[in-house]
């Protein structure tokens, strides 16, 4: 009898997939200190990840500065057991001697005194009432530092309603490759109740079906900022992708006071305590 053949699909991590497919800590890394250097003209060195998951940054940012901490905040034991075997692993003794990482509730205040505090992926708009987004924003600016910033990202875009749209992007060339799936399964106009979904596809026919999901609400930019002001942050900003003369995205992110509008877009939030 012919022992059948492992898939792609069956013998892959899928935290390495999402690492590979969403997070680019190092770009992130600059765009927090190019906020915080706009604000208050220095260096950050002490971050708070909330909704850390595997925590990738918060071990990219002691590695970028041997001064550097931080401290990852998530309240699921699985991809935070999987940042310890691979990602804390990965570090060098002392780098891992300056990383904290709290399995509890992000709105649980502690003081923790992050100059920069970050809420990426889109993660708290898991808090789908004001009651609830406003509650973890006091907490989360009673755990900056004086001089501390708020980051968070945004998406929008009439294509982002689109019950079915599905983005793909390639991420791994090869026989052994796959490709990254981006679902917008549901959308509720009434409440702006959301689901979302990602897979992967490989390059053998095998796919790891829906291998992270999002129920979320769906936040506008304008009821964040108005929130954040509620909740006691100085002020906000809004910062936009610039673009070149074709039309094509650069990497480099502006403060703006407006912006065209665009079928889908990723913006970023910063708030200042």
């Amino acid at each position: 009898m012919t022992k059948r053949k492992v898939t792609l699909a069956e013998s892959a991590d899928k935290y390495v997939c999402y690492q590979n497919s969403v997070q680019s800590p190092e770009h992130e890394i600059e765009f927090f200190e190019q906020a915080y250097q706009d604000q208050f003209d220095r260096k950050p060195l002490v971050l708070r990840e909330d909704f850390c998951g595997t925590f990738a940054v918060c071990c990219e940012w002691v590695k970028s500065d041997k001064r550097r901490v931080a401290t990852g905040v998530d309240l699921d034991p699985e991809p935070i057991n999987w940042g310890m075997a691979n990602n804390l692993a990965e570090l060098k003794k002392k780098q891992r001697s300056r990383v904290t990482i709290l399995q509890q509730d992000v709105r649980q205040d502690d003081q923790a005194g992050a100059e920069v505090l970050a809420a990426q992926n889109f993660s708290f708009w898991l808090f789908k009432t004001r009651t609830e987004l406003l509650k973890y924003f006091r907490c989360a600016r009673a755990n900056m530092a004086q001089e501390g910033i708020m980051i968070m990202d945004m998406m929008g875009g009439g294509q982002c309603f689109d019950e079915g749209h599905v983005d793909v992007k390639k991420v791994k060339k090869g026989k052994n490759g796959y490709r990254y799936l981006w679902e917008q399964a549901r959308f509720n106009p009434i409440n702006n109740d959301a689901s979302f979904y990602i897979s992967f596809n490989f390059n053998d026919g095998s796919r790891l079906e829906r291998a992270f999901e999002y129920h979320w609400r769906f936040w506008s930019i304008a009821e964040v900022r108005e929130l954040l002001a509620e909740a006691g942050f100085s002020e906000s900003h809004v910062y936009w992708e610039e673009t070149d003369e074709d039309g094509e995205d650069t990497g480099e992110w502006s403060r703006v006071s407006k912006a065209e509008s665009q079928p889908s877009w990723i913006a970023y939030i910063v708030a200042i305590k």
